[in-house]
């Protein structure tokens, strides 16, 4: 059945054009283009969840602080980090880093949920970090020491930790609520907590002038409809059919069609050592999410 493999490629297209077009759009600073992506999100799910949402509200309050803590991991500041690191580094780095998300999330479910870490899976954690370290390096492994970080790199940490503490807390709470009725809330209440947020970053910076044009305003509505809504429900129904593991293997592709939308599209450069350094961090993934 090819439904549930169109689906995947759909849903990486879709999270290349997330980076890609974060950096294409980055004169906007990042709390302004996570606010008002997710206010597109929230109009475009009101209609889907609206009635669950209604139904579900005691259970949502019964479980407060877990739904806090994806809200505020998965849907606040997920995407900021990488808005805010794309203001620094390149789209190729933002990708290549954002693979090694399940790593880190096998290593603290680990720690924190007491899973059994495998010897396989060790082996991939430890070739995923020397290739994330590779790319943000270019190959200049052995200058460690000496280099002099980009911002963005290390910005993408924060990225990073906070999808792997969501996908721990949506593995244990999110099968509790309605799909769409939990994106509208949590839609609802980043909106909330990015406000004072974009405020003050227009108070220091000043209010973007190039908010409005035609570019940066299609930029938001895609991201507010594709990665944000499309790109999730087609990932959940296709792990439905195909299984979580399965599944997410097509996320590794993601650094592969990033780089090329970004040679083409944004002008950068696609070294050697950065695919060497791609190819390293996929097959770690691969190894590490392997449950034997």
């Amino acid at each position: 059945m090819i439904y549930p493999y169109l689906m995947m490629v759909f849903v990486v297209i879709f999270y290349a054009g997330n980076i890609l077009l974060g950096k294409a759009i980055n004169e906007l600073p990042p709390f302004t283009i996570a606010f008002f992506r997710l206010i597109v999100a929230f109009m475009i799910i009101l209609p889907f969840g609206l009635k669950k949402t209604w139904t579900y509200r005691f259970k949502m309050w019964e479980y407060k602080k877990p739904f806090v803590i994806m809200t505020l991991t998965g849907i606040t500041f997920f995407n900021t980090f990488i808005y805010g690191a794309l203001q620094f580094t390149t789209s190729t780095n933002v990708s290549v880093l954002e693979t090694v998300i399940p790593v880190v999330t096998v290593v603290l479910s680990a720690v924190l949920l007491k899973e059994k870490l495998w010897n396989i899976q060790k082996a991939g954690v430890i070739l995923s970090l020397v290739g994330a370290v590779w790319v943000v390096m270019d190959g200049k492994i052995f200058q460690l020491v000496e280099m002099s970080w980009n911002v963005g790199d290390g910005i993408m940490i924060g990225a990073i930790g906070c999808w792997a503490v969501y996908s721990i807390t949506v593995k244990e709470y999110m099968h509790l609520f309605p799909q769409n009725a939990a994106l509208l809330v949590m839609s609802g209440i980043s909106i909330i907590v990015l406000f004072p947020f974009v405020v003050a970053e227009w108070i220091i910076t000043g209010i973007p002038s190039s908010l409005l044009t035609p570019m940066n305003l299609s930029s938001l509505v895609y991201l507010g409809i594709f990665p944000s809504f499309f790109a999730l429900i087609f990932y959940n129904r296709a792990v439905r059919i195909l299984g979580a593991s399965q599944a997410s293997v097509f996320l590794n592709f993601l650094p592969i069609v990033t780089m090329i939308g970004a040679y083409f599209w944004l002008g950068e450069s696609i070294t050697i050592m950065k695919i060497i350094g791609a190819v390293a961090v996929i097959s770690g993934v691969i190894l590490t999410t392997k449950s034997k």
